[in-house]
């Protein structure tokens, strides 16, 4: 477990060395942090401020299903805790953008005995509506599969 923080911790130092983000860039970069924020601190309203309200992913999830996703998700687990990185953003004409992102999830039902843990990789598809960016669409698969 503890060379799974480590390979993440890595990760995160090498992102940090790369080349200065451009300014949409740094912009879907927040939307990712305060994602992650929102989703740890159990926050439903906060998530769905990041939605489109005409969000629709292939396995025919919309607004309304992802809210009670959520209302479930966070019903069961008392503590969530998320290690994310970035592996790709493509912005293209400043109001899309294509993100990759790894996600470490842990969730926990109370007791260390009832801890779930699980690593995706999500496609996810940004719009940037009146400056602020939202979420439209999305794919995602255990960490080695292919995202649907």
């Amino acid at each position: 477990m503890l060379r799974g923080y480590a390979v993440v911790i890595t990760a995160i130092f090498l992102q940090s060395c790369s080349q200065p983000p451009t300014a949409p860039e740094e912009a879907v970069r927040a939307w990712v942090a305060n994602a992650e924020l929102a989703a740890e601190s159990r926050d439903r309203g906060a998530l769905l401020d990041l939605l489109s309200e005409n969000y629709t992913d292939s396995r025919g999830n919309d607004y309304e299903a992802v809210d009670k996703l959520l209302r479930l998700y966070f019903f069961r687990q008392q503590t969530v805790l998320l290690a994310s990185r970035i592996t790709n953003i493509e912005i293209h004409g400043g109001s899309a953008a294509m993100v990759n992102v790894i996600v470490g999830m842990a969730g926990s039902r109370g007791s260390l005995a009832s801890l779930d843990a699980d690593a995706y990789q999500f496609e996810l598809e940004l719009e940037n509506v009146d400056g602020a960016w939202l979420l439209i669409g999305a794919r995602w698969a255990p960490v080695g599969q292919t995202a649907h």
